[in-house]
């Protein structure tokens, strides 16, 4: 497989785009640590050809997903995380006329079912499990009675792919109204979002059945696991190797909150499950493969090296595996993570065009993330970088566009 110079630049390009996530239906949730479609698309139209598999063992929000359908793709997906195999499901879902046209309708009436003065209905079970936590507040009851009755609006649409988009809406919308925000939201300001954001959303879904309407329909698998031991997957097994793996890894170091909102500053919330109709009982280092605070990060290198094992034994020589990855300190922890890849039998591939920038790495400044801003006298966890990989052999691969290299020191 050769990889062009127009290829090449496409990849760095993508990689290095800091546009806002738009277009598809990318925009239905904001996943943390997401990347930019415009880079998966460039590394799928890099690597694949239509009709090929794509894999994703940590898929996240959804993102590799979407555009790998869209370009006529089969796509599979895995993660440990309910909430994250809700949004995919969502996102991926190819929705008939006849569902659209009916999603349309209900968008441009959903603000109607925002009453402050009429009843809702408390979601009793999810209550007493704590996931109203920081919404009990004398401040927050007007917003907690908004939620549940736009709720009970997506509930009633009947059809379980339609329930499941209306949560997707007002999953949405509440993040905009309670995560990480500085000024608190009103009612009037939620039931405005409320309708715009499900008018923008039929609009994306609808833009998403063109796409594969266009490219030619294949399907998306979502498998609700670890990604260790995939190889053993029923469902998987029965499936060709992927051409392609692309994904963004748990960061080591870096604290994320994938699983969680903030909510009036650090208060953690879980609220995003309760909306999704999830359950979520796990703490944050089940979701990042290990407490950052752990010793040279022993847990997570033992849990990467395990994935990613896992990840070659489904791949075969043709399979490129592109990562894109942050440190909080890159100096140690890049070598970590490169040698945990030759331990789980991958060999590092370098770009041709970037053998004279920095260490001959894709590098990207991450843009407007809010995550690194909390590491303490560093901003080395706001530089990613994009890693290559192939399933090792014993000859190099100088004939392809992409070659092998030796080990080069971090930046």
């Amino acid at each position: 497989m050769r990889l062009s110079d127009d290829a090449q630049a496409a990849l760095i390009a993508g990689a290095r785009d800091a546009t806002p996530v738009r277009g598809l239906t990318h925009g239905f949730y904001k996943y943390p640590a997401r990347f930019s479609p415009a880079f998966a698309g460039a590394a799928i139209k890099a690597f694949t050809e239509p009709g090929d598999l794509v894999l994703d063992p940590h898929v996240g929000g959804g993102t590799t997903l979407v555009e790998a359908i869209a370009a006529g793709r089969e796509a599979v997906g895995i993660d440990i995380s309910t909430l994250a195999e809700f949004v995919t499901g969502v996102k991926c879902t190819v929705f008939s006329e006849a569902e659209l046209e009916t999603l349309e309708r209900w968008a441009g009436l959903v603000d109607a079912s925002v009453d402050i003065h009429k009843p809702s209905i408390a979601l009793t079970d999810y209550e007493e499990l704590g996931y109203y936590k920081h919404l009990n507040s004398p401040s927050r009851w007007r917003l907690r009675k908004a939620i549940e009755q736009s709720l009970a609006s997506a509930i009633n649409l009947g059809m379980p792919r339609l329930e499941a988009f209306g949560r997707c809406v007002v999953l949405r919308t509440a993040q905009w109204a309670l995560d990480g925000r500085s000024k608190r939201a009103t009612v009037d300001d939620f039931r405005r979002i409320l309708r715009e954001t499900a008018i923008d959303m039929v609009r994306g879904a609808r833009q998403f059945r063109a796409s594969t309407e266009e490219s030619g329909r294949q399907t998306a698998t979502i498998f609700r696991r670890s990604a260790i031991g995939i190889e053993e997957e029923p469902g998987l097994r029965a499936m060709r190797a992927p051409r392609l793996v692309v994904t963004s890894p748990p960061y080591p170091g870096v604290h994320v909150l994938y699983h969680r909102w903030q909510v009036d500053g650090r208060k953690e919330a879980p609220l995003p499950f309760m909306i999704a109709n999830k359950l979520d009982g796990s703490g944050l280092s089940y979701y990042t493969m290990g407490d950052r605070k752990y010793p040279g990060l022993r847990t997570y290198f033992d849990n990467i090296k395990g994935s990613m094992s896992s990840v070659a034994t489904l791949a075969d020589m043709d399979t490129t595996i592109v990562q894109m990855v942050a440190f909080s300190a890159p100096d140690w922890q890049l070598p970590r993570y490169l040698e945990a890849m030759e331990e789980a039998g991958l060999t590092e591939m370098h770009l041709p065009n970037l053998q004279h920038e920095g260490d001959g790495r894709l590098w990207r400044s991450v843009p407007g993330r809010r995550w690194y801003s909390a590491q303490r006298g560093s901003n080395h966890a706001s530089q990613e970088v994009v890693l290559f990989h192939r399933k090792q052999r014993t000859h190099d691969r100088r004939a392809t566009g992409v070659v092998t290299s030796p080990q080069r020191p971090s930046a």
